[in-house]
């Protein structure tokens, strides 16, 4: 697959998620097999009006790359300035967020709400594509609500505005996460449009990867919410997609220790107090599934420093290992 001039060497990459997908995380996933990794959504306003935080969100890492910078807005000339202050943090492309359902972002006519004014779609691509030389993806969902399935024409229009290629999540906005997911939209999209589509949506392992890939016709996918505490999710999948038609689930030790090395990365980008902070949650999707789990969260839960999370993977080593 390719982005613009961008070859995409495999078929799975890091889906942006606020909140989740920070420079140390990218780097973890990209380190297991990710073939490409998206940042967080980041507002183009905030850019516009200098908002330290969002800049912060674009700082990238060659270990990480491809990497593409998500930004999200509804007004092209701002969505324009926008870009052209993402490109100097030198990402390999640029993806405008069609498809978040978040309340305090759809309901300010951003994200998934886009998706109302397909003309409006086409419109900010092209503002886009226009203010820099990197090329432009954007990330829809199938549809607003279950009324208002239009996942085909939204897509057509981003083409049309000079969109080198289309995520697709096979929900509705009014679906937010929940089943079910629907991937013959993901299939209609790729049968309506010439650039390459990307699907995303209830893959969660090899197998579900791989129906993905032959009942859609989707030339890769972006994979989520499996990759919390999973980003080895990435290399399980390129080995079955591979000759080799074979599963890796790491032992609790490589969990641990993939925890405490992107915890650390973390600190050195954001400090101990922040990135603790943040590593809670973290901890708690890496020990989940291990007996004794909801014990072990409720003492990440509390963690303030590096220490108590060594700490708390000695002793999960020592009484599960």
């Amino acid at each position: 697959m390719r982005i613009g001039s961008i070859e995409i060497t495999g078929k799975v990459g890091l889906a942006p998620m606020a909140g989740v997908t920070d420079r140390a995380f990218r780097e973890v996933c990209a380190q297991n097999g990710a073939a490409w990794t998206v940042t967080e959504m980041v507002s183009a306003k905030g850019l516009c009006y200098g908002d330290r935080k969002s800049h912060e969100l674009l700082e990238l890492d060659d270990d990480a790359r491809p990497t593409a910078a998500q930004l999200f807005g509804d007004d092209p000339a701002i969505l324009a300035e926008g870009a052209k202050l993402a490109a100097a943090h030198r990402p390999d492309w640029l993806d405008i967020n069609m498809g978040c359902p978040a309340p305090k972002i759809a309901g300010n006519h951003c994200g998934s709400a886009l998706m109302r004014d397909p003309e409006l779609c086409r419109k900010l691509v092209a503002a886009v594509r226009n203010a820099t030389d990197l090329p432009v993806t954007v990330k829809i969902r199938k549809g607003f609500s279950k009324d208002e399935v239009n996942a085909v024409e939204v897509a057509q229009a981003c083409e049309a505005g000079g969109a080198a290629a289309i995520a697709v999540h096979g929900r509705t906005r009014d679906q937010m996460y929940a089943p079910p997911v629907d991937w013959d939209i993901i299939r209609a999209v790729k049968q309506a449009v010439s650039v390459p589509v990307i699907g995303n949506g209830d893959v969660t392992d090899p197998h579900s990867a791989a129906r993905m890939l032959e009942e859609t016709g989707c030339d890769a996918i972006l994979i989520g919410r499996a990759a919390l505490g999973n980003p080895w999710v990435f290399a399980d999948i390129n080995a079955w997609l591979s000759a080799e038609r074979m599963t890796y689930t790491p032992p609790l030790s490589k969990r641990l220790l993939t925890l405490l090395q992107q915890t650390s990365r973390a600190i050195e980008l954001k400090g101990e107090k922040v990135a603790m902070l943040e590593a809670r949650k973290h901890a708690g999707w890496y020990l989940h599934g291990i007996t004794g789990a909801a014990a072990y969260r409720r003492i990440a839960n509390t963690m303030t420093t590096f220490d108590d999370l060594i700490a708390l993977c000695k002793q999960v080593e020592a009484e599960r290992g």
